[in-house]
């Protein structure tokens, strides 16, 4: 099996080409704005960008998010051009009338490798409700229907929180019959408007990734979680396997992910906004495979409370960009994980006792 050195390069480069977008989700990270920023990276500094993303190696993934991509006009030549250079680009449009069936085409023209849209409903009464967007549900499907008949590949991304959670049986069965290749179940970090939302519990976590281990097992398409790298841990103990926590390293911020925001501002995560610099100073390998926080992110024995103690530590991590978010601290235990390392007996990051299971 190929494997990545996330300590040379990250599995997955979210470049945020801008914070513009036409919905107003209530999780949104960016806190989308309907205009676009006036500091963004130009079309020439975003091409350089791309140079310097190919410098990490042959079919480099890179994300082109936002926002909304689709409200720079030139999202199709950003795309052609990364294709050109050898890397692998995605994107994950938002679902209005940006994603027309013309831009679908001209996308799958100009060489995009896979789509990603969001669904977080499985009706477009609770989908349109979440997104703030009367529609949004129509156009996703539709835009879903359009990339399949071009040959894009879809992804589907949905957001577990109190409000989402009991609509995680009905996504599924939507994600099977729209054919997507891969279902990307994110865990709310309470950054951006998501603020506002309730993010479930520990055990409820543990319960619902339990039932995504099953779902993997059952379904076609593929999938993963986004900011909780416990559910490779679950998966383990699920398995009853006592070679796990020393398996592959999973993707954590800055390891093996990396974001370039709209300014050029690099981070371990788009959920982590601390800076480890610019790419108008700095080209994103350098800093990437250089700067003091990545490799402090990268180095799972620096961990601290029970994650530092967690002998899945390896093939976890922990959120870091949870941990940012609640402590402020990106080497904090991740409040997300109810798992107790045997003798541990230090301080746990969390403090009411939640449901038993929250799947219907």
């Amino acid at each position: 099996m190929y494997t990545v050195d996330t300590s040379e390069r990250p599995l997955v480069l979210i470049w945020e080409v801008t914070q513009a977008c036409g919905l107003s989700c209530d999780h949104c990270r960016a806190d989308a704005q309907p205009d676009r920023h006036p500091d963004e990276l130009s079309t020439a500094e975003g091409k350089r960008l791309l140079e310097d993303a190919a410098a990490f190696g042959e079919g480099q993934l890179v994300v082109l998010s936002g926002g909304d991509p689709l409200v720079r006009e030139d999202a199709e030549e950003l795309v052609a051009y990364g294709d050109e250079l050898g890397l692998r680009m995605t994107m994950t449009p938002s679902g209005t009338r940006s994603l027309s069936t013309e831009r679908v085409e001209t996308l799958a023209d100009a060489g995009l490798k896979r789509i990603a849209v969001s669904l977080d409903g499985a009706s477009a009464e609770s989908h349109d409700a979440f997104r703030g967007e009367s529609g949004s549900f129509e156009e996703t499907i539709r835009a879903v229907e359009d990339a399949r008949d071009v040959g894009i590949p879809v992804q589907v991304n949905t957001t577990v929180c109190r409000e989402t959670v009991g609509e995680l049986p009905a996504i599924r069965s939507l994600v099977s019959d729209l054919g997507a290749v891969m279902w990307s179940v994110f865990f709310l970090v309470p950054i951006g408007r998501g603020r506002v939302l309730e993010a479930i519990d520990p055990a409820e976590a543990d319960a619902v990734m339990r039932w995504l281990s099953a779902v993997a097992d059952e379904e076609p398409f593929g999938l993963k979680t986004t900011e909780a790298p416990q559910y490779r841990r679950v998966v383990a103990q699920r398995s009853a396997d006592d070679e796990g926590a020393n398996g592959r390293a999973g993707v954590i911020a800055g390891d093996g992910f990396a974001f370039v925001s709209h300014t050029g501002e690099v981070f371990p995560s788009g959920f982590l906004p601390q800076s480890a610099g610019s790419v108008r100073d700095r080209p994103i390998h350098e800093i990437y495979r250089e700067a003091p926080l990545f490799r402090e992110l990268r180095d799972r024995d620096a961990l601290e409370g029970k994650c530092g103690a967690c002998p899945y530590r390896t093939i976890c991590g922990g959120s870091r960009s949870r941990a940012y978010a609640h402590t402020g601290d990106p080497l904090a235990s991740d409040p997300l994980c109810p798992y107790v390392p045997e003798g541990y007996d230090g301080p746990l990051p969390w403090e009411r006792v939640p449901p038993a299971n929250p799947i219907p």
